[in-house]
Order: C-alpha cells, then structure tokens, then sequence
C-alpha cells in the first residue's frame, strides 16, 4: 500500500512539472508570432517593391505629387512648360538623343505623370529613395538639379512632355 501511495505521488508530481509551462516559453511563443507576422508584413512590401519594379507605370516616386489626372492636352499649358524645359532643361535634355541627362521624348510612356512631377519637383530624395531614380543617376553619372520649379510650372512642362510623344 505504502509503494502504491509513492508510486502514485511520483506520478501525480512528474506530470505537474512536465504540464506546467514556464513564463519564459510563453515568452518564446508571442516573440515567434510577432515574428511571423514581422515576416509577413516585409514579405507583402517586397511583394509591392517588385511589381513597381517590374512596372515603372506603378511607381509615383517620391514627392509631393501622388495623384495627376490627364484631361484633353491644353495647349497653352503646353506652350508655358516649353518655355520652361527650353529655360531650366535643355542645358542637360534633349528631344530626341541622349545627353547629360536622358532623351525625354516618349517619357510619359515609359514614367506615371506623378513619378515625373516628382522626379522635377524633388530630385535629391528622389534619388535617394527611388529605385528608378537611383538606376538613372548610376547609368547617366550626374544627378537631377533641382531648378525650384513650382508645382504649375512642372505640370507645365509634364504636359509639354505629352507633345513630344
């Protein structure tokens, strides 16, 4: 009776202990979930990063210009953005070659209006936080200056883009 009795306490105690978990395994399990969804949550942004990537007609770039809405061309907008390109852009543009900078002809094509508003508007973070951006000052070796263009007058010039298609 007396060897039951300790047989069934040895029992009871090895099952308390080996049940019983511990703070620091819990702790263990909320850092793994937090974890997991860390992992998740970087996954669906390179998921993002690499469609943008693979579509510069995704990518906004970086500024303050998230949204252009493209109506009929309005010429006269058109003529004042010339004006502007042929004052603060050509030195490193060209319609139609290569030069300090890229041919910008067919640019509304291959770039969102945004992104090119931004790239004229905010060039220095552009070029920073930008992969296309980025990939342009590694290939023409001379970054965008920034020519203090305000907002009509970038537009301007965008829809000046839209002529030279």
């Amino acid at each position: 009776m007396k060897m039951n009795f300790i047989l069934i306490a040895g029992l009871i105690s090895t099952m308390l202990f080996s049940c019983g978990g511990s703070k620091s395994d819990t702790e263990g399990t909320e850092n793994n979930i937090e974890e997991s969804v860390d992992n998740a949550t970087n996954e669906v942004v390179e998921s993002i990063e690499e469609e943008v990537e693979e579509d510069p007609m995704k990518d906004k770039g970086v500024g303050p210009v998230t949204s252009v809405d493209f109506g009929d061309l309005d010429q006269a907008v058109a003529d004042a953005g010339k004006i502007t390109f042929d004052a603060k852009c050509s030195a490193c543009h060209k319609m139609g070659k290569r030069f300090v900078g890229p041919d910008l002809t067919g640019v509304t094509a291959r770039r969102t209006p945004e992104w090119i508003m931004n790239m004229i508007l905010n060039p220095e973070q552009m070029v920073k936080e930008n992969k296309i951006a980025k990939d342009l000052l590694m290939e023409y070796s001379a970054p965008m200056a920034n020519q203090n263009l305000t907002e009509e007058e970038a537009r301007g010039v965008l829809e000046y883009f839209r002529t030279v298609n």
